[in-house]
């Protein structure tokens, strides 16, 4: 346990760094508080704001405070500075790369997820009261509350990380806070790199995307849907305009004509709200010639849908599902979600003609993620779903870590699609041209 000086009247004593810090936190913070110009202090970047708040919470460390070494004077200081500035205890997490998602169930329950892995932190607020005044700082620069009468609530960072909170009545552990990292942007290239795909499945999406086929990316949570479609988005020709619809804008497309929209929640009166079905409708009056929708879960996969058979060709969209199989049956039950009566039949009909190809994404024990699938909608109007896959990974655990291992298995493509690919001018790798043996491919 890390000790801290504190020196008194009747010398000095060894106090343990822990509960007696939180309250020193709290009477710096309100000192800090009593000692600054709010009006000056508003009117300096981030940095300076950081610095100058840092300089004085060290003089008054000084003037009234415990006897510290450098490395606990410095630590102490970073956790006023956050307190009053920040998001308190979780900065040190945010600031952390490697972390991916913070999860925090209580004001002393603090998990995070790291390299695909769950693990508990010893991070932890002072009381609950202090979660609530985080929670405030958080749901306050939207415009948001967060209160027994409006107990849940999504936010964003400045930062731009996602930000989900649910307080009591509805969580029974106590207010909750789930926190995703903006997902850093990679190349179709580096996740070849990483083994999310190898090179004749990048070669072979490479000439799907540029063929304009509708593709939707389905997978489970955490399996990297908004990571791989970003990728993917990148194999799109810099000549085209491309319109990105997200509930929370995470994309980073790297093309010069990108117009990127974002949904908007109802502000504290109920009013105001903006959903993905309005922006997508909107959209299709912009003159796009790629509409990118970062996960569909309700009626607008009917408006995307009818987009994708109305001239939208090469549109790409995610979806939450366990399997290929799964997601465009999951299309069809998402897209009846509307205020318009339509029978199934119509629905599937509108799977069938709009969706082209597939490709599901899979997390393994090991905090790995790949593309399990890649499947192509073959399918005739009015019957069930017909998917036939092209390429599988065959998954196999090592050791007990749990380690995974695998070869992908292609299979020739439908010769509908090899068709529309040598239509457009593509070249078809080999491995799908012509039915091939597995590959073996160690990652």
């Amino acid at each position: 346990m890390t000790l801290m000086q504190r020196t008194g009247k009747n010398g000095t004593a060894a106090v343990p760094m822990g509960a007696e810090t939180d309250s020193d936190i709290v009477r710096y913070r309100s000192l800090l508080l009593a000692e600054i110009d709010l009006e000056e202090l508003t009117a300096l970047s981030e940095t300076a704001r950081r610095a100058r708040l840092e300089r004085i919470v060290g003089h008054l460390l000084t003037r009234e405070g415990p006897v510290l070494s450098t490395l606990e004077r410095s630590t102490l200081i970073r956790r006023i500075v956050d307190e009053a500035l920040g998001l308190g205890v979780l900065e040190p997490l945010l600031a952390d790369e490697s972390i991916t998602e913070i999860m925090v169930n209580g004001p002393s329950d603090i998990w995070i997820e790291r390299a695909g892995r769950l693990q508990r932190v010893d991070t932890r607020f002072a009381s609950e009261a202090q979660m609530y005044q985080t929670i405030d700082r958080i749901v306050a620069k939207i415009n948001r509350r967060v209160d027994e009468s409006s107990p849940m609530v999504d936010a964003r960072l400045p930062t731009g990380e996602r930000v989900n909170i649910i307080v009591p009545p509805l969580s029974l552990a106590g207010p909750a806070m789930t926190i995703r990292r903006f997902p850093r942007a990679f190349t179709i290239d580096q996740l070849v790199g990483m083994g999310s795909l190898d090179e004749p499945v990048r070669d072979l999406l490479g000439a799907i995307v540029r063929a304009r086929c509708n593709v939707i990316i389905s997978g489970g949570t955490g399996t990297g849907k908004t990571t791989f479609l970003n990728a993917m988005s990148g194999l799109i020709p810099d000549s085209e305009r491309i319109i990105t619809i997200e509930d929370a804008a995470e994309l980073q497309l790297q093309q010069p004509h990108v117009v990127p929209l974002e949904a908007r929640p109802p502000n504290v009166e109920g009013k105001g709200q903006v959903t993905i079905r309005d922006l997508v409708r909107n959209s299709l009056r912009m003159r796009p010639d790629r509409i990118i929708v970062g996960e569909v879960r309700g009626g607008e996969t009917l408006d995307m849908l009818q987009a994708m058979n109305t001239g939208h060709e090469g549109s790409l969209a995610t979806v939450h599902a366990n399997s290929t199989v799964d997601a465009i049956t999951r299309l069809e039950t998402l897209a009846s979600m509307t205020d318009l009566e339509i029978a199934f039949d119509a629905l599937r009909d509108q799977v069938n003609s709009a969706v082209d190809v597939m490709v599901h994404l899979n997390r393994y024990p090991d905090g790995s993620r790949r593309v399990g699938e890649v499947a192509v909608v073959a399918s005739e109007r009015r019957q069930t779903f017909k998917l036939e896959s092209v390429v599988a990974f065959q998954a196999e655990i090592v050791g007990p870590a749990r380690e995974v291992r695998g070869a992908y298995a292609y299979r020739p493509l439908p010769p509908g699609l090899q068709e529309r690919l040598v239509n457009a001018g593509e070249r078809i790798p080999e491995v799908f041209a012509a039915r091939a043996a597995p590959v073996e491919q160690r990652r």
